[in-house]
């Protein structure tokens, strides 16, 4: 049993990768069959027993290795922020349960080593596209080959996602978003989950993600740190470095990270209108 503090990031990308996969077959064995939805909120704010029994392998799967290590996770009673000291885990047993409710292929299982408030190891694994993403303290990879961010420097040659998502009461803020998108760069992409995109604009397949909703840690740390050992930037709406506890979410290939600001400065704009 490891609970050492210190043990390294490869160690902790190993057991990221591990629980990912766990909770992955977990989910993947409840997919496109009689299920029972319930709401959480909103009507498209959806969960499954598939949620619960995912991240509860995945937990065990964590305490195997690391016993003594916090979990922050979406379902049951796990912590829902991140602590500033110590290491923790960051979990999200199906990220993209909409799509996951409607046979839709694109949901992750993300699982991200954090700590001191900082991730320094993540696993995505999306079954049902056959990719697993994992990154430790140096290198990022899909199907266990290296991944970059693409090189596209013209605005009019990208895709770019307005990710998270905008209640029913911020529309406007959506829509405005999605405009910004759409006059900004060449295209909109949006595929409903925000684990997956980011793991995408790692590995280059879209360039930018913009949002100026607060995004919870299980949607983000690991497919932030993707992006960051890709070569990507990553910041709030300000240009900030981004943290778990950022105000909004802006990240790119670095060559169109201006335009992503300026597009969501619009936005903001509208929000605070």
């Amino acid at each position: 049993m490891d609970t050492d503090f210190d043990s390294d990031a490869a160690a902790r990308a190993h057991v990221a990768e591990q629980a990912a996969r766990v909770g992955a077959a977990v989910a993947a064995g409840q997919f496109r069959r009689e299920i029972a939805v319930e709401t959480k909120g909103e009507q498209t704010d959806v969960v499954t027993q598939a949620d619960r029994d995912a991240q509860s392998r995945v937990i065990d799967c964590i305490h195997s290795a690391y016993e003594a290590n916090a979990i922050v996770g979406e379902e049951a009673d796990e912590l829902k922020s991140v602590p500033e000291e110590g290491p923790t885990w960051v979990i999200d047993p199906i990220d993209g349960t909409s799509n996951f409710v409607r046979e839709f292929q694109v949901w992750c299982t993300a699982v991200a080593a954090v700590r001191d408030g900082d991730p320094v190891a993540s696993a995505i694994v999306a079954p049902e596209l056959g990719d697993v993403y994992v990154a430790d303290d140096e290198t990022a990879t899909r199907n266990g080959e290296p991944i970059s961010v693409s090189a596209r420097t013209d605005p009019e040659g990208c895709s770019v996602v307005p990710t998270m998502w905008w209640g029913r009461d911020r529309r406007d803020e959506y829509a405005a978003a999605c405009r910004e998108v759409v006059e900004r760069f060449g295209d909109l992409r949006r595929v409903g989950s925000a684990q997956v995109t980011l793991a995408m604009l790692a590995a280059g397949t879209i360039d930018g993600v913009v949002t100026n909703v607060y995004a919870n840690p299980w949607d983000t740390v690991a497919g932030v740190h993707l992006i960051r050992l890709a070569g990507g930037t990553v910041t709030d709406v300000h240009g900030d470095p981004w943290r778990h506890d950022s105000h909004g979410l802006v990240a790119s290939n670095g060559e169109i990270h201006d335009e992503l600001l300026a597009a969501v400065g619009e936005v903001e704009a509208v929000a605070r209108d």
